[in-house]
């Protein structure tokens, strides 16, 4: 009997999703939790895994169309009506059995264990997963994978991993108890670096069952360039944790970082204008571009902040040039971990809002109340091929300079790449825009809503300065603060600003504030 597989709910109130390319067409085979189609929702791209095995019969929608969550997706039959004879490949019948078909079977009886919004399937075929409210009965949702899919082998790198609540970045799951793929072998995936595949025995040599890796521990080794196949796993039975990455990345000797950390050294704003993003040809014609996706999003999201929110924007010019020299000799005392001047300007942000914590707020206007945050969950605008994003760095208080210049790099990339999850695109209570990268001095943005500020920093420039007295050549740049008027007037905003330019201007009034 053939299967249908709605589109999951997809979190954070998502309500539908664009296909944005099918990974399978009618007629492949497929495995449990194998990814079969891609599609961008208003927060990221996102791969969807589907819960069944068996032969896809049915596509329901085209690249660029957009599906409701639980609305149908693909059908799928199994391999024994697929193939024909309903008994057809079944233990004890006295044919061979088809290759795959009794790790299918393995794999639905074990559940899937891939996570990919915030909660797994089961780990024994006895064990009932619970329902998230709005998800269609029979939907399942997996990680990303990066592997190609649609392939007719056997098992992949993607089924039966070791799972748990992915709601808190990070988990390393060290407490569930791991998943085997039975009658497999572990082998490196040459399509993707750092990506184990699962491969029937009588696919390659070696011997017993492997353990299969965490899809978030997957990508934390894929990011950093380690070699799964080379770590040592310490969690139960000899799974692969976040800690063993980690490690390993420490240990390995050093070479060039991954294209991903590029962003953490690169200057804040250089004088001649970054590449433009999302230009298109000029034309006589008139153009329809459907505003939907991030772009849909991010225009609702203005429109409601201006709205809303009495905006004001105050501005001063600074002198960079000690903030720069502080930073040259951070890396020159630790070049391994480098710190970018976005990341010093991250931290300035945080200390500022420890003495003006009314920018650190939101309005609640259903009960008249301004909400004051004790964290700092910290917005860092990205301009993508898919439109402008804000993924947020949650605690960022918590964070060292290292800490946070590393993170910073790490989420941009992911940013830019549409692989942060819906999670760690809202929440935020404060952001950073960096327009300067586009080689612009100054700009009034409008706030993220819906939080109070947002500090804007344009490009530093070589200008003449007064300095003691004396003309110089000092290294210049502006900051902006925009503010919502309703939760401070502008006595705070002003002295969030000067206290932000003096750190600029003489970092050791940051030391002495931190």
């Amino acid at each position: 009997m053939s299967r249908v597989f709605n589109l999951p709910d997809l979190g954070e109130g998502l309500t539908e999703a664009e296909i944005v390319s099918w990974r399978v067409a009618v007629g492949d085979t497929v495995t449990v939790d194998q990814i079969v189609v891609e599609v961008e929702t208003a927060k990221a791209v996102v791969d969807v895994p589907c819960p069944y095995a068996g032969r896809v019969v049915a596509l329901h929608g085209t690249a660029g169309e957009s599906r409701p969550v639980g609305q149908p997706l693909v059908t799928i039959a199994p391999l024994d009506v697929a193939g024909g004879s309903p008994d057809a490949g079944l233990p004890g019948d006295g044919r061979p059995e088809p290759p795959g078909h009794a790790a299918y079977r393995e794999q639905e009886r074990a559940g899937s264990g891939n996570v990919l919004i915030g909660y797994g399937t089961g780990h024994a075929p006895t064990t009932r997963r619970r329902r998230r409210v709005g998800t269609p009965v029979g939907t399942r949702v997996g990680a990303r994978t990066g592997a190609r899919t649609g392939a007719r082998t056997g098992p992949r790198a993607d089924q039966g991993e070791v799972v748990g609540d992915s709601s808190v970045p990070g988990d390393d799951f060290s407490s569930i108890d791991a998943l085997r793929v039975p009658d497999a072998v572990r082998v490196p995936d040459a399509r993707v670096p750092g990506v184990v595949r699962v491969l029937a025995a009588d696919a390659g040599a070696g011997g017993g069952a492997p353990l299969v890796i965490s899809p978030l521990v997957r990508r934390l080794a894929r990011d950093r360039g380690i070699d799964l196949t080379t770590v040592r796993g310490t969690g139960p039975g000899g799974v692969v944790r976040r800690a063993d990455v980690e490690e390993a990345t420490t240990a390995a000797p050093a070479t060039a970082a991954p294209a991903a950390a590029a962003p953490a050294t690169a200057t804040l704003a250089p004088a001649v204008a970054a590449p433009a993003v999302g230009v298109v040809p000029g034309s006589e014609d008139d153009v329809v571009v459907p505003l939907r996706g991030v772009r849909k999003v991010v225009a609702d999201k203005l429109s409601r902040s201006r709205r809303e929110i009495p905006d004001v924007t105050i501005w001063v010019d600074v002198d960079a040039t000690g903030l720069l020299d502080t930073r040259a000799a951070i890396n020159a005392a630790n070049p391994e971990q480098p710190v970018s001047v976005l990341a010093l300007l991250a931290r300035v942000c945080l200390a500022g809002l420890r003495r003006y914590p009314d920018l650190n707020s939101r309005v609640d206007t259903g009960r008249g109340e301004i909400v004051r945050s004790g964290r700092v969950h910290l917005g860092i605008a990205a301009q993508t091929d898919r439109g402008l994003v804000v993924p947020v760095i949650a605690d960022a208080q918590r964070m060292t300079t290292t800490e946070l210049a590393a993170e910073l790099a790490r989420t941009t990339a992911d940013a830019r790449a549409g692989t942060l999850p819906p999670a760690r695109l809202t929440g935020g209570t404060f952001t950073l825009n960096n327009y300067g990268v586009f080689g612009v001095d100054g700009s009034t943005p409008i706030i993220n809503h819906p939080e109070a500020a947002l500090l804007g920093v344009g490009r530093i420039v070589d200008k003449p300065w007064v300095v003691d007295g004396q003309l110089a050549v000092r290294k210049v740049g502006q900051l902006s603060l925009t503010f919502d008027h309703r939760v401070c007037d502008g006595g705070v905003a002003g002295g969030f600003l000067r206290f932000v330019a003096d750190c600029v201007e003489q970092p050791a009034v940051l030391i002495a504030n931190v």
